[in-house]
């Protein structure tokens, strides 16, 4: 597993720290619980972090030396991605794996190199498509400007793609990727961390709302507060961005909490911070509904984890979530950016308990059939299988296949 920027080891919260470092660390372990070898190779960003770390779950993540040992935003890694390559491909000669797979589009470029040299077959997750991020944040993205044509050259080099939903593949399909170049596996939960609670919560509180995200406009939580105005007595839980006591110097976190006071609703506002992945399944326990309401978002685990503990789920009909959301039966599907679409689905879910109830069931159940990180495993090992005896029916495990490399600030495709 090739993951440049977002390693098992991180905190999760964080502006690049999300449901990428989740799937990683939860797919190589349910790889491992298969019978297989996972290392995952990340960037160092802690000088005094060790070369090589053994987790619990028998992954081994390694540290590779790109750039300043620090903490460097994803969008500015670019630059180092060449060395980080470099490195992928001393450590891969040693080990010889039978496979890589890359973890996002610079994790792509880094895997190419290595695969080219070593003759390894090489599998690419996007987790996000730079020109989905492009149409809707505008000049406010802040992508290297090669993103997008990288992305082509990945998908066009890469043995496999592994989209993580249907919206995904559509996206895939314009950029000129084949219909049997793509699979889709989607994301998964951990159906042992996240389930239902014991008795039904409530007890006479006023309701309760929860959101679970990164504290990035995009998430929607404005939305959320400006829908919350329209729902009576209700409260809105925010779980994510920095810890509880650096809330305060947080832009975003100030920003929100300015625009709830604004509406009024400055009590009814609650921002938790960053909370320990392993608290969640708690918090939602405690609440009556998850919103999930980005104004795009390319998978999604949030709503899969509240599934799996029989919460029902409010989020607006984007990317992955037209996938794991089935409106009226676990949850309700609202247009982004549509506060008032939004608190009416809100208020027609809060004023039906034994309807809620039903969804919170189906919602479980949708989560256990579909969605267990050991199903998602299972599909992600006949990806890989396919792809081997492909390379070995056309004999290509003998020579390097075309890859993707850096020169300057372009990305070319060597042939």
């Amino acid at each position: 597993m090739v993951s440049e920027h977002a390693s098992p080891l991180a905190c999760l919260g964080g502006v690049d720290a999300g449901g990428q470092n989740v799937h990683v660390a939860a797919l190589s372990a349910a790889l491992v619980r298969r019978g297989h070898q996972v290392v995952v190779y990340t960037r160092r960003e802690d000088p005094g972090a060790p070369a090589s770390v053994r987790l619990a779950s028998g992954v081994r993540v390694v540290h590779l030396d790109a750039g300043p040992a620090e903490v460097i935003g994803k969008d500015e890694l670019l630059p180092f991605m060449d060395g980080f390559g470099a490195e992928l491909a001393r450590h891969c000669a040693r080990w010889r794996p039978e496979l890589v797979h890359a973890h996002f589009w610079m994790s792509g470029l880094a895997s190419l190199r290595a695969g080219a040299g070593l003759g390894l077959p090489v599998v690419q997750t996007f987790h996000a498509l730079g020109k989905v991020k492009r149409r809707w944040q505008g000049a406010s993205d802040t992508s290297p400007p090669e993103r997008i044509g990288a992305e082509r050259l990945i998908a066009r080099t890469a043995d496999l793609v592994i989209a993580t939903c249907t919206d995904e593949v559509r996206e895939l399909r314009s950029m000129g990727l084949a219909g049997d170049r793509v699979e889709v596996v989607p994301c998964g939960v951990d159906l042992r961390l996240f389930t239902p609670a014991g008795k039904p919560s409530g007890g006479g509180r006023p309701p309760r709302l929860l959101i679970v995200g990164r504290l990035v406009p995009r998430k929607g939580v404005a939305d959320a507060i400006a829908a919350l105005a329209q729902v009576p007595e209700a409260e809105l839980l925010v779980v994510g961005g920095p810890a509880a006591d650096r809330l305060a110097t947080d832009p975003e976190a100030r920003r929100l909490l300015a625009l709830a006071e604004e509406h009024r609703l400055g009590h009814r506002v609650r921002l938790l911070g960053r909370q320990p992945h392993a608290a969640l399944a708690g918090i939602m326990h405690g609440c009556d509904l998850l919103l999930a309401v980005p104004w795009y978002e390319p998978f999604g685990i949030t709503p899969l984890e509240a599934m799996a503990t029989g919460l029902p789920v409010v989020a607006t009909a984007v990317g992955g979530l037209r996938d794991t959301v089935l409106d009226g039966v676990t949850g309700r599907l609202v247009p982004a950016r549509r506060p008032d679409l939004l608190a009416r689905a809100v208020n027609e879910l809060l004023a039906d308990p034994p309807g809620r109830l039903a969804m919170g069931r189906a919602a479980r159940d949708r989560a256990v059939t579909r969605y267990g990180w050991a199903r998602v495993a299972e599909q992600t090992e006949d990806c890989y299988r396919a792809v081997l005896a492909t390379r070995h029916a056309r004999g290509a495990l003998a020579g390097p296949a075309p890859a993707g490399r850096l020169t300057g600030q372009s990305v070319e495709v060597a042939q």
